[in-house]
């Protein structure tokens, strides 16, 4: 369906504004919502079009500027050296606890939000992947697509780097997909190993894929982009969002 033109909101967090991007399908009724997570970079071109992807599949969703408190509104960092630095060093600045305010504010927006149906699910890619995983430790999250999740079995998410992540694991409600490149270094095997033995020990619900691509295959800029696998991707997560949100 056609989307209408973006959008964005600035939401109120103990750390000032959090500006929100929306995208919203061009139709008269409510629809389920999405917390999509960028990656380090916060709002580029790719994730822009990842969202109005959604969207146009039917989908209110939302994209958070995650670091929000040391940039100005807007910003988006570049796909490069400088921009990776930065992006990485903001990653563990940043306090574990601002990261699920702002997603508390952002589900709540989306519960609210008169477009919405009140079904809210989660998406993320890299950094997001970790951040959409924390998402779902709100129950109000029904389906979570991690793309290639960092940290998470390194437990260094956040300033201090000793994020809580995996050991929360049990509280997650909803369902949940994950979605790794086998040739990615920045989540090896074994950590593979340890979220997936982690999943069946709390015995959540949850689908489990790997494929071989590597870090960031996903996002159609750059030499890793696989296009074939990411349609594949794409539509596993309308399969879960829909049977979940729907």
């Amino acid at each position: 369906m056609l989307i209408r033109p973006p959008e964005h909101v600035d939401l109120n967090t103990s750390l000032g504004p959090m500006r929100t991007h929306l995208f919203r399908p061009s139709i008269d009724r409510p629809v389920p919502a999405v917390v999509l997570y960028s990656e380090i970079y916060q709002m580029t071109g790719p994730i822009a079009r990842t969202a109005a992807m959604l969207a146009g599949l039917g989908y209110l969703v939302a994209v958070p500027e995650v670091y929000h408190e040391f940039e100005s509104a807007g910003t988006s960092l570049n796909y490069d050296a400088e921009g990776t630095e930065r992006g990485n060093t903001l990653k563990t600045t940043k306090q574990l606890a601002s990261y699920d305010e702002d997603a508390r504010v952002a589900i709540d927006f989306l519960c609210q939000d008169s477009q919405s149906n009140g079904r809210v699910g989660a998406i993320g890619i890299c950094l997001g992947g970790h951040l959409a995983y924390r998402a779902a430790l709100d129950s109000r999250i029904l389906a979570t697509a991690c793309l290639y999740p960092t940290d998470i079995h390194q437990h260094s998410l956040g300033a201090g780097m000793n994020d809580d992540s995996l050991a929360r694991m049990g509280e997650i409600q909803g369902e949940l997909m994950f979605i790794w490149g086998r040739q990615d270094p920045h989540i090896p095997v074994e950590g593979r190993q340890q979220i997936h033995q982690s999943l069946i020990t709390s015995n959540r619900n949850f689908t489990w894929h790997e494929f071989n691509g590597q870090h960031a295959f996903m996002r159609d800029e750059g030499h890793r982009y696989d296009p074939a696998i990411a349609n594949i991707v794409y539509a596993m997560i309308e399969e879960l969002f829909s049977r979940v949100l729907r």
